[in-house]
Protein backbone atom coordinates (compact mmCIF):
# COMPACT_ATOMS: atom_id res chain seq x y z
CA UNK A 1 0.00 0.00 0.00
CA UNK A 2 3.05 2.14 0.81
CA UNK A 3 4.59 2.28 -2.34
CA UNK A 4 1.00 2.28 -4.27
CA UNK A 5 0.61 5.54 -2.51
CA UNK A 6 4.06 7.23 -3.15
CA UNK A 7 3.25 6.22 -6.80
CA UNK A 8 0.12 7.72 -6.74
CA UNK A 9 1.52 11.22 -5.03
CA UNK A 10 4.52 11.21 -7.58
CA UNK A 11 2.13 11.20 -10.34
CA UNK A 12 -0.02 14.14 -9.47
CA UNK A 13 2.91 15.70 -8.54
CA UNK A 14 4.81 15.14 -12.29
CA UNK A 15 1.79 16.04 -13.39
CA UNK A 16 1.23 19.37 -11.95
CA UNK A 17 5.39 20.27 -12.49
CA UNK A 18 4.56 19.60 -16.12
CA UNK A 19 1.10 21.65 -16.43
CA UNK A 20 2.85 24.57 -14.47
CA UNK A 21 5.62 24.58 -16.00
CA UNK A 22 4.14 24.79 -19.63
CA UNK A 23 2.35 27.68 -18.40
CA UNK A 24 5.50 29.20 -17.19
CA UNK A 25 7.62 28.91 -20.09
CA UNK A 26 4.91 29.99 -22.42
CA UNK A 27 4.07 32.96 -20.11
CA UNK A 28 8.21 34.07 -20.42
CA UNK A 29 8.13 32.81 -24.74
CA UNK A 30 5.67 35.23 -24.98
CA UNK A 31 6.45 38.50 -22.98
CA UNK A 32 9.97 37.99 -24.30
CA UNK A 33 8.15 37.70 -27.86
CA UNK A 34 6.10 40.81 -27.24
CA UNK A 35 9.66 42.99 -25.73
CA UNK A 36 11.51 42.19 -29.08
CA UNK A 37 8.29 42.70 -31.39
CA UNK A 38 7.25 45.89 -30.28
CA UNK A 39 8.03 48.93 -32.33
CA UNK A 40 7.97 52.83 -30.93
CA UNK A 41 5.71 54.40 -33.75
CA UNK A 42 4.98 58.09 -34.59
CA UNK A 43 1.34 58.85 -32.72
CA UNK A 44 1.98 57.06 -29.63
CA UNK A 45 0.51 58.47 -26.20
CA UNK A 46 2.78 60.44 -24.19
CA UNK A 47 5.05 58.01 -22.21
CA UNK A 48 4.76 54.77 -24.35
CA UNK A 49 7.68 53.21 -25.92
CA UNK A 50 5.82 51.30 -28.13
CA UNK A 51 3.16 49.10 -29.71
CA UNK A 52 1.99 45.94 -31.20
CA UNK A 53 -1.30 44.75 -33.27
CA UNK A 54 -1.85 41.12 -33.76
CA UNK A 55 -4.49 39.10 -34.27
CA UNK A 56 -5.26 35.82 -33.07
CA UNK A 57 -8.71 33.70 -32.99
CA UNK A 58 -10.44 35.95 -34.87
CA UNK A 59 -9.49 38.85 -33.06
CA UNK A 60 -7.60 41.75 -33.13
CA UNK A 61 -5.41 42.86 -30.15
CA UNK A 62 -3.06 45.53 -29.45
CA UNK A 63 -0.61 45.97 -26.92
CA UNK A 64 1.25 48.97 -25.62
CA UNK A 65 4.34 49.06 -23.54
CA UNK A 66 5.17 51.83 -21.14
CA UNK A 67 8.33 53.61 -20.88
CA UNK A 68 8.46 53.40 -17.46
CA UNK A 69 4.65 53.21 -16.24
CA UNK A 70 1.41 54.44 -16.89
CA UNK A 71 0.21 57.72 -15.63
CA UNK A 72 -2.61 56.07 -13.60
CA UNK A 73 -2.60 52.21 -13.08
CA UNK A 74 -5.92 50.35 -14.08
CA UNK A 75 -8.07 48.89 -11.73
CA UNK A 76 -7.22 45.26 -12.26
CA UNK A 77 -3.60 44.80 -12.90
CA UNK A 78 -2.28 41.14 -13.64
CA UNK A 79 0.29 40.04 -12.37
CA UNK A 80 2.30 36.85 -13.64
CA UNK A 81 3.88 34.74 -10.79
CA UNK A 82 1.83 32.01 -9.31
CA UNK A 83 2.99 29.82 -12.41
CA UNK A 84 6.71 30.49 -11.52
CA UNK A 85 6.44 29.71 -8.38
CA UNK A 86 4.21 26.16 -8.58
CA UNK A 87 6.03 25.10 -10.81
CA UNK A 88 9.44 25.36 -8.58
CA UNK A 89 7.20 23.54 -5.37
CA UNK A 90 5.80 20.77 -7.41
CA UNK A 91 9.77 20.29 -8.72
CA UNK A 92 11.16 20.61 -5.65
CA UNK A 93 8.91 17.87 -4.06
CA UNK A 94 9.60 15.98 -7.37
CA UNK A 95 13.22 15.96 -6.29
CA UNK A 96 12.99 14.54 -2.98
CA UNK A 97 10.27 12.04 -3.84
CA UNK A 98 12.31 10.67 -6.04
CA UNK A 99 15.50 11.47 -5.66
CA UNK A 100 16.28 12.58 -1.84
CA UNK A 101 14.15 9.84 -0.12
CA UNK A 102 15.53 7.19 -2.33
CA UNK A 103 19.10 8.39 -2.40
CA UNK A 104 21.06 5.23 -2.29
CA UNK A 105 19.22 4.01 -5.58
CA UNK A 106 18.98 7.30 -7.47
CA UNK A 107 21.54 9.71 -6.31
CA UNK A 108 24.88 7.02 -5.42
CA UNK A 109 26.96 5.10 -8.51
CA UNK A 110 29.51 3.51 -5.61
CA UNK A 111 31.40 3.14 -9.25
CA UNK A 112 31.67 6.72 -9.72
CA UNK A 113 31.92 7.55 -5.68
CA UNK A 114 31.12 6.03 -2.57
CA UNK A 115 29.30 7.66 -0.01
CA UNK A 116 26.06 7.84 2.27
CA UNK A 117 22.79 8.54 1.74
CA UNK A 118 22.91 11.56 3.62
CA UNK A 119 25.67 12.94 2.09
CA UNK A 120 24.45 12.76 -1.67
CA UNK A 121 21.66 14.68 -0.68
CA UNK A 122 23.32 17.20 1.53
CA UNK A 123 25.13 17.79 -1.73
CA UNK A 124 22.40 18.12 -3.43
CA UNK A 125 21.04 20.79 -1.41
CA UNK A 126 23.74 22.48 -1.18
CA UNK A 127 24.13 22.88 -5.50
CA UNK A 128 20.54 24.86 -5.73
CA UNK A 129 21.50 26.72 -2.06
CA UNK A 130 25.02 27.93 -2.86
CA UNK A 131 24.17 28.45 -6.76
CA UNK A 132 21.25 30.72 -6.02
CA UNK A 133 23.97 32.82 -3.83
CA UNK A 134 26.82 32.94 -6.41
CA UNK A 135 24.59 33.54 -9.67
CA UNK A 136 22.68 36.19 -7.49
CA UNK A 137 25.78 38.08 -6.29
CA UNK A 138 27.22 38.51 -9.67
CA UNK A 139 24.08 39.95 -10.99
CA UNK A 140 24.90 42.78 -8.42
CA UNK A 141 28.48 43.34 -9.03
CA UNK A 142 29.75 45.09 -12.00
CA UNK A 143 29.51 41.90 -14.14
CA UNK A 144 26.01 42.22 -14.08
CA UNK A 145 26.31 45.20 -16.26
CA UNK A 146 28.22 43.20 -18.82
CA UNK A 147 25.56 41.29 -20.38
CA UNK A 148 28.08 39.24 -23.12
CA UNK A 149 30.92 38.77 -20.01
CA UNK A 150 28.12 37.27 -17.76
CA UNK A 151 26.89 35.07 -19.49
CA UNK A 152 30.33 33.41 -20.36
CA UNK A 153 30.90 33.54 -17.15
CA UNK A 154 27.45 32.06 -16.06
CA UNK A 155 28.22 29.20 -18.58
CA UNK A 156 31.58 28.29 -17.42
CA UNK A 157 29.83 28.15 -13.63
CA UNK A 158 26.88 25.88 -14.36
CA UNK A 159 29.66 24.12 -16.81
CA UNK A 160 31.51 23.35 -13.51
CA UNK A 161 28.72 22.48 -11.66
CA UNK A 162 28.07 19.62 -13.95
CA UNK A 163 31.51 18.14 -13.72
CA UNK A 164 31.61 18.34 -10.18
CA UNK A 165 28.21 16.77 -9.51
CA UNK A 166 29.19 13.81 -12.23
CA UNK A 167 32.33 13.53 -10.23
CA UNK A 168 30.41 12.56 -6.82
CA UNK A 169 26.77 11.06 -7.80
CA UNK A 170 25.09 9.08 -10.34
CA UNK A 171 24.74 10.59 -13.56
CA UNK A 172 21.46 10.34 -13.92
CA UNK A 173 21.07 12.38 -10.40
CA UNK A 174 23.56 14.91 -11.40
CA UNK A 175 21.78 15.85 -14.57
CA UNK A 176 18.64 16.56 -12.65
CA UNK A 177 20.17 18.51 -10.07
CA UNK A 178 21.66 21.11 -12.82
CA UNK A 179 18.11 21.06 -14.14
CA UNK A 180 16.91 21.87 -10.46
CA UNK A 181 19.69 24.67 -10.13
CA UNK A 182 18.78 26.14 -13.38
CA UNK A 183 15.09 26.24 -12.11
CA UNK A 184 15.64 27.08 -9.07
CA UNK A 185 17.54 30.48 -10.16
CA UNK A 186 14.60 31.15 -12.33
CA UNK A 187 12.09 30.77 -9.42
CA UNK A 188 14.12 33.28 -6.96
CA UNK A 189 14.46 35.38 -10.17
CA UNK A 190 10.98 35.80 -9.87
CA UNK A 191 10.24 35.39 -6.10
CA UNK A 192 13.45 37.81 -4.86
CA UNK A 193 13.67 40.16 -7.70
CA UNK A 194 11.32 40.80 -10.51
CA UNK A 195 7.90 40.68 -8.68
CA UNK A 196 9.25 42.64 -5.44
CA UNK A 197 10.42 45.37 -8.24
CA UNK A 198 7.09 45.48 -9.65
CA UNK A 199 5.74 45.96 -6.24
CA UNK A 200 7.78 48.74 -5.89
CA UNK A 201 7.56 50.24 -8.42
CA UNK A 202 3.51 49.59 -8.28
CA UNK A 203 3.42 51.12 -4.28
CA UNK A 204 5.10 54.36 -5.56
CA UNK A 205 2.67 54.88 -7.97
CA UNK A 206 -0.24 54.41 -5.53
CA UNK A 207 1.30 57.31 -3.53
CA UNK A 208 1.36 59.70 -6.75
CA UNK A 209 5.38 59.30 -6.62
CA UNK A 210 7.64 58.53 -9.77
CA UNK A 211 8.40 54.88 -9.69
CA UNK A 212 12.20 54.41 -9.74
CA UNK A 213 13.00 53.00 -13.73
CA UNK A 214 16.20 50.52 -12.72
CA UNK A 215 13.92 48.84 -10.66
CA UNK A 216 12.01 47.58 -13.99
CA UNK A 217 15.54 47.38 -15.68
CA UNK A 218 16.61 45.28 -12.94
CA UNK A 219 13.69 42.80 -13.34
CA UNK A 220 14.43 42.87 -17.05
CA UNK A 221 17.52 41.69 -16.68
CA UNK A 222 16.60 38.11 -14.59
CA UNK A 223 13.40 37.72 -17.11
CA UNK A 224 16.11 37.74 -20.09
CA UNK A 225 18.48 35.40 -18.26
CA UNK A 226 15.22 33.37 -17.65
CA UNK A 227 14.79 33.35 -21.03
CA UNK A 228 17.64 32.38 -21.60
CA UNK A 229 18.14 29.31 -19.07
CA UNK A 230 14.21 27.75 -20.93
CA UNK A 231 15.69 25.52 -23.35
CA UNK A 232 18.62 24.03 -21.50
CA UNK A 233 16.44 23.16 -18.33
CA UNK A 234 13.89 21.53 -20.77
CA UNK A 235 16.27 19.37 -22.30
CA UNK A 236 17.50 18.35 -18.47
CA UNK A 237 13.57 17.94 -17.79
CA UNK A 238 13.16 15.57 -20.26
CA UNK A 239 17.10 14.04 -20.67
CA UNK A 240 15.62 10.84 -18.68
CA UNK A 241 14.28 9.51 -21.06
CA UNK A 242 17.37 9.78 -22.79
CA UNK A 243 19.99 8.05 -21.23
CA UNK A 244 22.78 8.14 -23.65
CA UNK A 245 23.36 11.59 -22.91
CA UNK A 246 23.52 11.21 -18.94
CA UNK A 247 25.05 7.74 -19.20
CA UNK A 248 28.17 8.80 -21.57
CA UNK A 249 31.62 8.80 -20.42
CA UNK A 250 31.32 12.56 -21.01
CA UNK A 251 28.32 13.48 -19.86
CA UNK A 252 29.20 16.52 -18.00
CA UNK A 253 30.85 17.83 -21.33
CA UNK A 254 27.26 16.54 -23.27
CA UNK A 255 24.87 18.41 -21.00
CA UNK A 256 27.25 21.85 -21.75
CA UNK A 257 26.86 21.49 -25.17
CA UNK A 258 23.27 20.49 -25.80
CA UNK A 259 22.42 23.52 -23.49
CA UNK A 260 24.78 26.03 -25.36
CA UNK A 261 22.42 24.76 -28.86
CA UNK A 262 19.74 25.59 -26.40
CA UNK A 263 20.91 29.20 -25.57
CA UNK A 264 22.03 29.47 -29.44
CA UNK A 265 18.69 28.52 -30.47
CA UNK A 266 16.56 31.01 -27.59
CA UNK A 267 18.96 33.76 -29.18
CA UNK A 268 18.30 33.51 -32.08
CA UNK A 269 14.37 33.34 -31.69
CA UNK A 270 15.29 36.81 -29.94
CA UNK A 271 17.52 38.83 -32.33
CA UNK A 272 15.21 37.65 -35.00
CA UNK A 273 12.24 39.01 -32.94
CA UNK A 274 14.12 42.39 -33.02
CA UNK A 275 14.21 42.50 -36.32
CA UNK A 276 18.05 41.81 -36.82
CA UNK A 277 20.24 39.31 -39.26
CA UNK A 278 21.38 36.88 -37.31
CA UNK A 279 21.88 33.75 -40.07
CA UNK A 280 24.96 32.16 -38.47
CA UNK A 281 23.31 31.67 -35.00
CA UNK A 282 20.54 28.77 -35.47
CA UNK A 283 22.92 27.20 -38.25
CA UNK A 284 25.69 26.50 -35.30
CA UNK A 285 23.51 25.11 -32.87
CA UNK A 286 22.65 22.74 -35.15
CA UNK A 287 26.00 21.91 -36.44
CA UNK A 288 26.89 21.33 -33.04
CA UNK A 289 23.86 18.74 -31.91
CA UNK A 290 24.98 16.93 -35.21
CA UNK A 291 28.96 17.02 -33.43
CA UNK A 292 27.79 15.82 -30.53
CA UNK A 293 25.99 12.83 -32.05
CA UNK A 294 28.96 11.86 -33.66
CA UNK A 295 31.22 11.81 -31.20
CA UNK A 296 29.27 9.87 -29.10
CA UNK A 297 28.74 7.30 -31.38
CA UNK A 298 28.88 3.66 -29.40
CA UNK A 299 31.78 1.50 -29.20
CA UNK A 300 32.03 -1.79 -31.52
CA UNK A 301 33.12 -4.82 -31.05
CA UNK A 302 34.73 -6.27 -34.20
CA UNK A 303 38.19 -7.77 -32.35
CA UNK A 304 36.01 -9.11 -29.53
CA UNK A 305 35.95 -13.42 -29.14
CA UNK A 306 32.77 -15.00 -30.01
CA UNK A 307 30.19 -15.04 -26.81
CA UNK A 308 28.32 -17.44 -25.72
CA UNK A 309 24.55 -16.87 -24.43
CA UNK A 310 25.60 -18.58 -21.16
CA UNK A 311 28.19 -16.35 -20.50
CA UNK A 312 25.26 -13.55 -21.12
CA UNK A 313 22.80 -14.87 -19.13
CA UNK A 314 25.29 -15.44 -15.92
CA UNK A 315 26.08 -12.25 -15.99
CA UNK A 316 22.33 -10.83 -16.49
CA UNK A 317 21.23 -13.32 -13.53
CA UNK A 318 23.82 -12.11 -11.07
CA UNK A 319 23.53 -8.40 -11.75
CA UNK A 320 20.05 -8.03 -13.19
CA UNK A 321 17.37 -10.09 -12.41
CA UNK A 322 17.08 -9.10 -8.44
CA UNK A 323 15.22 -6.25 -9.81
CA UNK A 324 13.81 -7.46 -13.28
CA UNK A 325 11.73 -10.23 -12.61
CA UNK A 326 8.27 -11.66 -12.00
CA UNK A 327 9.54 -11.60 -7.93
CA UNK A 328 12.36 -8.82 -7.08
CA UNK A 329 14.33 -9.59 -4.78
CA UNK A 330 12.96 -8.42 -1.27
CA UNK A 331 15.84 -5.84 -0.98
CA UNK A 332 15.86 -4.60 -4.47
CA UNK A 333 13.35 -1.96 -3.34
CA UNK A 334 10.77 -3.32 -6.26
CA UNK A 335 7.35 -5.29 -5.65
CA UNK A 336 7.47 -5.43 -9.29
CA UNK A 337 9.42 -5.34 -12.40
CA UNK A 338 10.71 -1.85 -13.30
CA UNK A 339 8.94 -0.98 -16.52
CA UNK A 340 7.75 -4.65 -16.68
CA UNK A 341 10.74 -5.39 -18.28
CA UNK A 342 12.23 -9.38 -16.82
CA UNK A 343 14.90 -11.29 -17.64
CA UNK A 344 13.45 -14.62 -15.88
CA UNK A 345 13.83 -16.51 -19.53
CA UNK A 346 15.69 -16.88 -22.39
CA UNK A 347 13.00 -15.49 -24.87
CA UNK A 348 12.61 -12.21 -22.42
CA UNK A 349 16.73 -11.85 -22.52
CA UNK A 350 16.42 -12.06 -25.90
CA UNK A 351 13.74 -9.61 -26.45
CA UNK A 352 15.10 -7.02 -24.09
CA UNK A 353 18.59 -7.19 -25.83
CA UNK A 354 18.61 -3.54 -27.69
CA UNK A 355 17.65 -2.38 -24.39
CA UNK A 356 20.02 -4.11 -22.19
CA UNK A 357 22.88 -3.42 -24.44
CA UNK A 358 22.07 0.64 -23.98
CA UNK A 359 20.91 0.51 -20.46
CA UNK A 360 24.28 -1.76 -19.24
CA UNK A 361 26.86 -1.18 -22.26
CA UNK A 362 26.23 2.15 -24.23
CA UNK A 363 25.03 4.61 -21.25
CA UNK A 364 26.21 2.17 -18.30
CA UNK A 365 23.23 3.61 -16.05
CA UNK A 366 22.13 0.10 -15.24
CA UNK A 367 22.21 -1.86 -12.51
CA UNK A 368 21.36 1.62 -10.73
CA UNK A 369 24.04 2.85 -8.46
CA UNK A 370 25.95 -0.55 -9.63
CA UNK A 371 25.01 -1.82 -5.99
CA UNK A 372 25.41 -4.96 -7.91
CA UNK A 373 28.98 -3.85 -8.82
CA UNK A 374 29.13 -5.09 -12.18
CA UNK A 375 32.44 -4.83 -14.24
CA UNK A 376 33.74 -3.21 -17.36
CA UNK A 377 35.09 -6.63 -18.62
CA UNK A 378 31.01 -8.12 -17.41
CA UNK A 379 30.06 -4.53 -19.60
CA UNK A 380 31.80 -5.69 -22.62
CA UNK A 381 31.06 -8.94 -22.77
CA UNK A 382 27.45 -8.50 -23.32
CA UNK A 383 28.11 -5.48 -25.71
CA UNK A 384 29.92 -7.85 -27.48
CA UNK A 385 27.27 -10.28 -27.39
CA UNK A 386 25.00 -7.93 -28.78
CA UNK A 387 27.38 -6.55 -31.97
CA UNK A 388 28.02 -10.32 -32.76
CA UNK A 389 23.84 -9.94 -33.40
CA UNK A 390 22.45 -10.94 -30.17
CA UNK A 391 22.11 -14.55 -30.74
CA UNK A 392 20.95 -17.70 -27.94
CA UNK A 393 22.25 -21.25 -27.79
CA UNK A 394 19.14 -22.24 -29.24
CA UNK A 395 19.89 -20.10 -33.09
Amino acid sequence: MFEHATDWIELVVRWVHIVTGVTWIGTSFYFNWLNNHVRPGDDLEEGVAGDLWSVHGGAFYRVVKYRVAPAKLPKILHWFKWEAYFTWISGFCLLGLVYWLNASTFMIDNSVHPMAPWMAVLIGAGTLVGGWIVYHLLCKSPLGKQPLVFGILMFALIGGAAFGLTQVLGSRAAYIHIGALIGTIMAANVFFVIIPNQKVMVDAMTKGEEPDAQLGIDGAQRSLHNNYFTLPVLFIMVSNHYPFTYGDEWNWALLIGISLAGALTRHWFNVRGKGEKNVWVLPVAAALMLGLAFVTLPKTYADHPPVEFAEVRQVIETHCVRCHSATPAADSGFTTPPQNVMFDTRDQIAAAANRINTQVVVTQVMPLGNLTGITQEERDLIGAWFYQGAKTDLE
